[in-house]
């Protein structure tokens, strides 16, 4: 099979290979993604050789490109527009047990392709100067792209073993492609799923992240629980899964519920915090389950337990604690009150307190309270999308009329410590929150006039007097 690359890059690599006297390959992802016809800017090349060399030559040849040379790793980084392309040197590797880290020596092209992670990344295109680029596919991975199987060139179990992060990027290659693994494989991976302690938790969550943005991340989940991997660094998800019963009254699988919201969250968007809202917006059920004869199972309180774990799952995990975290947390803080609102009259009030609290991150939430509708019964969903019709009706209408999105009280603590000529205290705090319930409740209007009496009538019932009197 031949290949013909339409970047004027790798013309000027077959041609200075040449004059080097060295052999070029396009190795790996790139090569997978031509055969899949999938857009790939990320290509390496592999040579016979010195990459840097080669880097350096064509870098002459092609001004408008900029160099990168890793003299320690014996790589060099070519970058044009937004593509990347990579020089490395054929080598093979070796492991001690306790890293996943190689002990790296020069070696053969035999030697390198040996070494990659699966049979769908060890094929190679060798460059010429003529343009006929030949593919070299020496295990057979043209056969497991066309069969869609996940398979490890060598053993597997020496595979990851020897670098337990591939079992990861196994399950993340199987979400992106939606490939199976093979059997052989797939026992490795179970085998070896306490070899991930070796990696550090930012590649894990790496790989877990691009399993996040796949089109159906549900399926690199799935592989995760069932070879054990996921029970390694995110226990309080797997605790999830499973159903008690008692009485004959059971409960739904929390785990494979959660599955369901966040593919149905992915396919609306590509927004990947809202994706871990999904994961993360019944991660407290577990620890607040409750039976009663009366009630049969409940999970009271499960939106602000879940509310408060995503900072510290957050930091095991290595998940970024700014923004994002605040997002997350105020998302599965409050998943739960749309669909609340459905099930009592809907006040004015409620809703202007869920406009006030979800913010610009109301349109967000009233997708997520969509995506978390899974239920089988035809009826009952459309009952439930009914009534949160009802509630973004409501929305649009308090919103235009009283304006309360990422609004504030007309008097701010500052000007509270003004009128009383006291300093900050807790009294402050108790008029702000007073004032803000007020307006938000509907018990005055939102304007300036109202606000001032209301705070003057709440500071005397503190004790306190304007500053004039």
């Amino acid at each position: 099979m031949k290949f013909k690359l339409e970047h004027p890059v790798f013309n000027i690599v077959a041609e200075e290979g040449a004059a080097l006297g060295c052999e070029v390959y396009v190795v790996g992802g790139f090569v997978r993604d031509q055969l899949l016809r999938r857009p790939s800017k990320d290509v390496d090349f592999l040579i016979i050789g010195s990459g840097i060399n080669l880097a350096e030559r064509v870098k002459k040849r092609f001004n408008k490109a900029n160099l990168a040379v890793y003299k320690n790793f014996g790589t060099a980084l070519l970058k044009t527009d937004d593509w990347e392309f990579e020089f490395v040197g054929a080598r093979k590797e070796s492991y001690r047990k306790d890293s996943r880290k190689p002990i790296v020596e020069d070696g053969s092209f035999e030697d390198d392709i040996a070494r990659r992670d699966f049979t769908i990344n060890s094929m190679a295109i060798a460059l010429n100067e003529d343009g006929t680029n030949q593919l070299i596919d020496l295990y057979n991975g043209i056969e497991d792209l066309d069969q869609c199987i996940i398979r490890t060139p060598l053993d597997p179990e020496v595979t990851f073993s020897d670098d337990p992060l591939r079992m990861m990027r196994a399950a993340r290659f199987a979400s992106q492609l939606n490939f199976e693994i093979s059997s052989e494989a797939f026992d490795a991976m179970s085998k070896n799923a306490k070899r991930l302690n070796i990696i550090s938790q930012e590649r894990i969550t790496d790989e877990l992240n691009k399993i996040m943005l796949s089109h159906k991340p549900s399926i690199g989940f799935k592989i995760l629980f069932s070879s054990g991997l996921l029970h390694e660094f995110f226990p309080e998800l797997t605790a999830m899964q499973g159903v008690e019963y008692r009485e004959n009254q059971g409960h739904k699988d929390n785990f494979y519920h959660t599955l369901k919201v966040l593919d149905k969250v992915a396919a609306k968007s590509d927004n990947i915090w809202l994706r871990w809202v999904a994961v993360f917006h019944d991660i407290a059920k577990p620890p607040t389950k409750r039976f009663s004869k009366e009630e049969g199972w409940t999970f009271h309180g499960h939106e602000d337990k879940g509310s408060r774990m995503v900072k510290g799952i957050f930091k095991k995990l290595k998940l970024p604690l700014g923004e994002p975290m605040r997002y997350v947390s105020k998302l599965v803080k409050l998943h739960h009150r749309p669909i609340a609102l459905t099930n009592e009259n809907i006040t004015d009030s409620a809703i202007r307190r869920l406009i006030f609290d979800a913010g610009d991150d109301l349109e967000d939430l009233i997708l997520f309270c969509r995506c978390d509708i899974t239920t089988k019964n035809k009826e009952k969903e459309k009952r439930f999308l009914a009534n949160l019709d009802k509630v973004e009706e409501a929305i649009v209408e308090v919103e235009e009329r009283d304006r309360i999105r990422n609004w504030q009280p007309p008097i701010d603590g500052s000007e509270i410590m003004e009128i009383f000529n006291i300093g900050a205290g807790r009294h402050i705090g108790e008029i702000k929150n007073a004032l803000k319930d007020a307006i938000l409740d509907g018990q005055i209007a939102n304007n300036y006039e109202d606000a001032y009496r209301f705070v003057i009538e709440q500071g005397k019932r503190l004790g306190l007097k304007k500053e004039e009197e």
